[in-house]
């Protein structure tokens, strides 16, 4: 919340407009698990988990990445490709 109102304008976290990155913004724990934020994340996906979060829903699903090396989380109901929503397992 913090970062969101000191940059109103920003769209992503790293406060660029496209490309990836491999950058982290930020870590936490969901389900004894520890997560990390990738830095190309839209502020408004983290928003509609936060509020679902809040209102008593857990917004999450995990699972595996691409190449079943790794997790991911996604919002439940959103689409498969183009979340713009990247968190993964630290």
């Amino acid at each position: 919340m913090p970062f969101k109102t000191a940059n109103h304008a920003a769209i992503r976290l790293d406060n660029k407009l496209k490309g990836s990155t491999k950058s982290h913004f930020a870590y936490f724990m969901y389900q004894e698990k520890k997560w990390k934020v990738a830095s190309d994340t839209n502020i408004s996906k983290l928003d509609m988990a936060y509020e679902a979060l809040k209102s008593g829903n857990d917004p999450f699903v995990i699972k595996p990445t691409r190449d079943y090396k790794g997790e991911t989380l996604n919002i439940k109901g959103q689409p498969i490709r183009d979340t713009r929503f990247y968190v993964y397992s630290a």
